[in-house]
């Protein structure tokens, strides 16, 4: 059985997951907009990568027992801010993310709780690998400097993305 102080942080966490979800989809209707379709791929497939998270945090709890508790998604907080910028601010929420990740892993230590500090441990190893990927997409458009064929070619290769099954 899980504590109560998991099963909550859990909770919370499948609120944070699906929160992602919906800022990742507001990045790509902005990507949209603008004309790049691959980015906006990009940010749709990491949405749905975001949504199988959350579900992974489903599952996880109802495995151990506990109760599932949606909660409201708040509204992204993302304002239109230019190619680079919306990059960065993925790359910012990638590192919340983490950080909220490392948190479940300290109170699943604290409550001597091994089977969620298990879980949590690849969901660590999953971060560092998402926090990757965008922080390559943010070295390649600063090499590019944002603009030009760079910025297209970048596009087209974004659009090759495919969500990762789990």
């Amino acid at each position: 059985m899980i504590s109560a102080k998991v099963e909550d942080a859990v909770n919370e966490q499948i609120n944070a997951e699906q929160y992602s979800a919906h800022l990742y989809l507001a990045i790509a209707a902005y990507f949209s907009r603008l004309g790049l379709s691959g980015f906006a791929n990009w940010f749709c497939a990491q949405a749905a990568e975001e949504n199988s998270h959350a579900m992974q945090f489903f599952d996880f709890l109802v495995e151990r027992g506990g109760t599932v508790k949606l909660m409201s998604i708040q509204r992204p907080e993302f304002e239109e801010c230019g190619v680079d910028r919306s990059i960065e601010f993925a790359l910012e929420h990638e590192r919340f993310i983490t950080s909220r990740i490392n948190a479940l892993c300290d109170l699943a230590i604290s409550e001597g709780d091994r089977a969620s500090l298990l879980f949590f441990h690849k969901l660590i190893r999953e971060q560092i690998q998402e926090e990757a990927q965008v922080e390559e997409i943010l070295a390649k458009l600063r090499i590019i400097n944002g603009t030009g064929s760079g910025l297209f070619f970048l596009d087209s290769q974004m659009g090759k993305r495919q969500m990762r099954p789990q």
